[in-house]
């Protein structure tokens, strides 16, 4: 049951309209406790005259979401577990901060009065929220790449209607988004992708199937959350960042490449018709498309890492293994098929890297697995199109129910 807000407090009066010409803006951050609104967050903190908090939302981590609600002055602050919110209630008791929690309590997070609604929950669970800032007018900056993998026709046709684009979060997003000359699309050859390589990336196959979480957890340039990092260390979050530009930038699947790049410095690349190649660069820093997207359509000074290229030297890149990385492939299928099988596709994976975070299947059981659920859907037809956010999730809930029985089989 959903579980909407606690308090008879007026939205508008309690995060205020959209900032003024003259005012900060107003960010609120979906996923606040989570690495990227950690980021976000920073990036706000540092620069008060121009951000202030709007909402903020976490899963369960109560106690350190009611902390950034109260030292951000936030007016309205949810919670994901239901269960949570009497917990979320007593931590913000005498604040005036609003309150709710379930996926009403997101939803209405998602809706409150901002200039920017940062999208930073993890997974399936960030696609309604997506929408419902969309659908309220809200400018979303976007780091959940499921709501563009499972949902992308809908979350860009709901962006096009409010006349404003997505703004990337993910570095690679961010960096394509830096370079892309829309002006000019049709002189664009390619657009490609860098991949770190994750920390398997010189290991042998066999080696990687017996790989550990703790092993796969362990990335040589990014600092992020487990889910995210074992996407990495497969290489599957190459495979969903394809399918995110597809949908960013309209761009059809032989014109996106993904190429590995361990120093992880050059983000994205976009190759034009006369032969020039723009590349951003940059560190291996969050906070720098986070502050791009807060700032835009403007630039504003950050805190963030510098890069000195004569220190760094070398920069080296070599095509991805796809022996070695099956799950890119599985990816890339998804999205050459279309319609709903890059939603199954998700699911299934966000189902096995739990299950191997579990220590319940092997590092190559996560492509195995993925597999299975996406030829079962396959072979019974049902991979037609996205008609509705309702129709999403209820293939998203039926993959994962299939992937849970396929990883029983597989164990």
């Amino acid at each position: 049951m959903d579980q909407a807000t606690d308090s008879g407090a007026d939205p508008l009066q309690s995060a205020g309209s959209s900032a003024t010409e003259h005012g900060p803006k107003v960010i609120s951050v979906l996923g606040a406790t989570g690495s990227v609104g950690d980021s976000s967050l920073d990036i706000i903190s540092s620069s008060p005259d121009r951000y202030r908090v709007g909402a903020v939302t976490a899963n369960g981590n109560v106690e350190k979401l009611a902390q950034i609600a109260i030292e951000t002055k936030a007016g309205f602050a949810a919670v994901a577990d239901e269960q949570c919110l009497d917990a979320l209630k007593d931590a913000l008791s005498g604040t005036g901060i609003a309150v709710g929690a379930g996926e009403a309590g997101l939803a209405e997070a998602a809706a409150w009065p901002a200039d920017m609604v940062v999208g930073a929950i993890v997974g399936a669970a960030g696609i309604r929220p997506t929408m419902a800032a969309l659908e309220a007018g809200n400018q979303v900056a976007l780091a959940n790449k499921e709501a563009l993998v499972c949902a992308g026709d809908l979350v860009m046709d709901a962006a096009r209607r409010l006349g404003k684009p997505i703004l990337p979060v993910d570095s690679e997003h961010s960096a394509i988004f830096q370079i892309f000359d829309d002006a000019n699309r049709d002189e664009i050859e390619d657009v490609t992708i860098t991949a770190s390589g994750g920390p398997f990336r010189t290991w042998a196959q066999g080696d990687i199937e017996k790989a550990t979480p703790e092993q796969a957890l362990n990335h040589p340039n990014w600092s992020m959350g487990a889910k995210v990092t074992i996407d990495s260390a497969s290489l599957m979050n190459k495979g969903l960042e394809v399918i995110e530009a597809h949908h960013l930038y309209d761009m059809p699947l032989e014109k996106l490449k993904v190429i590995v790049h361990p120093q992880s410095i050059i983000h994205g690349l976009v190759t034009y018709s006369d032969g020039s190649m723009l590349a951003h660069l940059g560190a291996a820093d969050m906070r720098i498309p986070v502050a791009h997207c807060l700032a835009w359509p403007d630039r504003a000074p950050a805190n963030t890492r510098r890069i000195s290229l004569v220190e760094i030297a070398q920069l080296t890149f070599e095509a991805p293994d796809m022996a070695r990385f099956p799950c890119l492939g599985l990816a890339l299928e998804a999205l050459r098929v279309g319609g709903n099988l890059p939603n199954i596709m998700n699911a299934a994976n966000e189902v096995a890297v739990a299950a191997f975070l579990d220590h319940q299947l092997p590092f190559g059981g996560i492509a195995r697995m993925v597999e299975a659920v996406m030829d079962r859907f396959v072979q019974l037809g049902e991979v037609g199109p996205v008609g509705s956010v309702d129709a999403v999730l209820a293939t998203d809930a039926a993959a994962r129910c299939v992937a849970d029985e396929v990883r029983a089989n597989l164990v």
